[in-house]
Formats: structure tokens, C-alpha cells, sequence
């Protein structure tokens, strides 16, 4: 693929705000689109370089901040410790509470519609992938637009299936795309139970898509900065990731 990638920082314009970020894109042709949701810490050179990356096997990645609601890159301003640390529970809220199913959907359609209207990207289906918290954000951005999401893929996502009336599984039925989903071992948010039910939901829609574990790959495996990457499954999920992307968006 072509090695030379372009990075453009961008601004979409929302009804609450404009969400910074960037483009990823290889030099002189046109590509098919993908959105890249972050997880949680948000934006940071290590998302930065899995956009990349995915840019080089032939796509223009959109990279947006998904907390610009509550904060300008970086999210961020300490390191944040996910095991118990009231500080970064606290911030986690302060991103997290705003970001309603609502919300989430709008935003889709907002990020959908500007990468569709880049000069530089395919006529064609596009492609979303969330991670950890932003898992459940790419399968309603897929809910969201049925007309141009083609594939949805989420790693180690969390809570997407709940017993709540705003559970993501629950947006399946408006689901068109093709979907993938990658889970951790011994994930509080996506435990061995809620994966079970997940894939029942799965069943019951009926689509195309793919449900499974990744032995010995905890929360937050596929972030070469998070604690628990595992850079052998890390390497199979990006695997995954690519073939989807390719049997899809064309």
C-alpha cells in the first residue's frame, strides 16, 4: 500500500459544538472512508498511529474527538489509572455523561455526513470501528446511518449489552452493515454473562457479523499505550479488522 500518509486536522461543526481531529489519508487517490473512535483517553499519539496505519492499507481514516462536548484534546491533562482511582473515575464521568445514545447518534450522522463530503473519499460504504467505550458508539453510528455504514467493528467494547432501555444491542434491528465485535478475557464491562446475551442479540438480528473472545487479551489489548496491550493479539485484531474493511467497503 502507499506509505506516504497525509494527516489534516479538521473541525465538524455540530449542534453542540465542534469536535476537532484529523483526517489519515494516502497521497494522491481517492479511498474509501472509516471513522475511528477512540477510547476513552481519547485522542493521543498512540490512536493517532493506529489511524495511520489502517491509512496505509488504502483508507482515509477520520479520527474525531468524541468528548468535545466536555474538552479540547487532550482529554486528558494527567495520566489516568483505570484501576480504582477516584480522579480518573471522576473525569471518566465528566467525558462520559454528555455522550447520551442521542447524542451519539447525532454526532454519527454529523461525522458520516463530513467524511462523505471530502473530495478524496470512495463513492462508497463506509466503515467504523470503536474502541473500549467507543465500541458501543460505532454500532450506533451503524444504527444511525444504515444508508452509508457498510461495516462496524468494536474491540474490547463495553457495556453493549445491558439490561437497560437504552442498551446498544437494542439498536441492532436498525443495523445494516456487516458487523464484527472482538471482546476481552475478564472485562467488568463486558463480562463472560453479557457477551452470552450480546451474541443471543446477535442471533436474533439475524446480519452478518462475527462475535469472539480473544484468549489472554484483557480490556484495552489493542492500544500499544494502554497497560494490557498484547501485541500478538493486537496484531490479529488489526488482521480482523482489515479483512473486514476489505470484503465490505468497495
Amino acid at each position: 500500500m502507499n506509505s506516504l500518509i497525509i494527516e489534516e486536522p479538521i473541525e465538524i461543526r455540530t449542534a453542540d459544538g465542534a469536535a476537532e481531529g484529523f483526517v489519515f489519508r494516502p497521497e494522491g487517490k481517492s479511498a474509501p472512508g472509516v471513522i475511528h473512535l477512540t477510547d476513552v483517553v481519547g485522542i493521543r499519539p498512540s490512536h493517532k498511529e493506529m489511524a495511520r496505519r489502517l491509512a496505509a492499507e488504502g483508507y482515509a481514516v477520520l479520527m474525531p474527538n468524541i468528548f468535545y462536548r466536555t474538552s479540547k484534546v487532550p482529554v486528558f491533562d494527567f495520566t489516568p489509572n483505570f484501576s480504582g482511582d477516584e480522579r480518573t473515575a471522576k473525569r471518566f464521568a465528566e467525558l462520559a455523561s454528555p455522550l447520551t445514545p442521542e447524542a451519539m447518534e447525532r454526532d454519527a450522522s454529523k461525522y458520516v455526513h463530513f467524511l462523505t463530503a471530502l473530495e478524496y473519499v470512495a463513492d462508497c460504504g463506509i466503515g467504523v470501528v470503536g474502541y473500549c467505550y467507543a465500541g458501543a458508539m460505532a454500532l450506533r453510528t451503524a444504527a444511525a446511518r444504515p444508508d452509508k455504514i457498510a461495516a462496524a467493528a468494536s474491540f474490547h467494547g463495553g457495556r453493549l449489552f445491558t439490561d437497560s432501555p437504552n442498551s446498544p444491542h437494542l439498536a441492532l434491528s436498525r443495523v445494516g452493515a456487516r458487523l464484527y465485535f472482538g471482546h476481552a478475557v475478564m472485562d467488568n464491562s463486558m463480562p463472560p454473562e453479557a457477551i452470552e446475551k450480546f451474541n443471543a442479540a446477535l442471533e436474533k438480528w439475524g446480519g452478518s457479523c462475527e462475535s469472539e473472545v480473544y484468549e489472554g487479551a484483557l480490556h484495552g489489548w489493542t492500544v500499544p499505550d494502554s497497560p494490557a496491550y498484547h501485541q500478538p493479539q493486537a496484531e490479529r485484531a488489526f488482521a480482523r479488522l482489515t479483512e473486514l474493511f476489505a470484503a465490505t467497503l468497495r
